[in-house]
């Protein structure tokens, strides 16, 4: 049992308070209801949404409130198909985006480490030049992992070092080059640009890359989450969601939000600090996450 499953998201249990053992779904328990799932990180549009695609199902009575809120956010999550993450011909490049703090580096190692234990070879490239120690913390990664990692000075061109990192991974016949970025808040246009052009230079060198633009998002995030997502899709062509930081006091319901207003799936769970918390996202079991008490 991963921690995801143990903690939960507590929603579960704020809904039933909202809805009352006995009392009937009234205007002032939808209101309410309403009310819980925005502060859960869904979001006023979605929230409204929900209820009263909720609302809608419970009409013709038979099927209670609580079993119509889940089912309409499980389909919510369904429009989008969440199909297994598939690494593409080598050397596919993954390049790893989000803000500062969002667990941008650890994703890349845990990422390294499962592709690893499939028996893929990887290259990590250390193209986050500007925090401090950033580049030392993927090499002590790429040391426990014994995988290369490719890197140059502080301060050097982001773009250059996924250069380099891409053509070693060619030289090499690597299987995956994982390229982590520099956080950046979205806001920052200068730095998103520079984002933009690290895409670029992939992209020059293999047309068909980057395979994959994962985005990590704190689940700890709320509504932010949203403003990011719509940012760095427009940027870097974010193609799915890393949901970071699962295994605290999350409320994740930003997750769904990003997933119904963008269409971006999510491929992975990161839930603690070791290399092996990290799992495919699975749709069913994080609405039981979420839904719990």
């Amino acid at each position: 049992m991963t921690a995801m499953s143990r903690l939960g998201a507590g929603l579960g249990a704020r809904l039933r308070a909202a809805l009352g053992a006995d009392r009937a779904a009234d205007e002032a328990a939808w209101a309410e209801v309403e009310e819980v799932l925005v502060a859960a990180d869904l979001g006023p549009r979605l929230a409204a949404g929900v209820v009263a695609g909720a609302r809608g199902r419970t009409a013709g009575g038979g099927v209670s409130a609580h079993a119509a809120i889940a089912a309409e956010l499980g389909e919510r999550l369904r429009r989008v198909p969440h199909q297994p993450f598939v690494v593409g011909p080598s050397p596919s490049v993954i390049l790893v985006v989000g803000v500062n703090g969002s667990g941008k580096t650890t994703t890349a190692a845990k990422l390294a480490a499962r592709f690893q234990k499939e028996g893929r070879s990887v290259i990590l490239a250390a193209a986050d030049t500007y925090r401090p120690g950033a580049v030392e913390q993927l090499r002590l990664w790429g040391d426990r992992l014994g995988i290369g990692v490719v890197a140059q000075r502080a301060g050097a061109d982001p773009a250059a070092v996924a250069f380099d990192a891409v053509a070693a991974g060619v030289a090499r016949g690597t299987d995956v080059v994982i390229v982590d970025t520099a956080g950046r808040l979205q806001t920052a246009h200068d730095l998103m640009a520079e984002l933009a052009k690290v895409r670029r230079v992939i992209t020059r060198q293999r047309p068909d890359q980057p395979r994959h633009v994962l985005l990590v998002m704190d689940a700890t995030t709320g509504q932010n989450g949203l403003s990011q997502a719509e940012t760095f899709l427009a940027e870097a062509g974010v193609t799915g969601i890393v949901l970071a930081k699962m295994d605290g006091t999350a409320k994740g319901g930003v997750a769904l939000a990003v997933v119904d207003q963008f269409g971006i799936p999510i491929a992975f769970t990161a839930y603690g600090e070791e290399l092996g918390d990290l799992a495919p996202f699975n749709p069913a079991a994080y609405l039981d996450w979420l839904l719990a008490a």
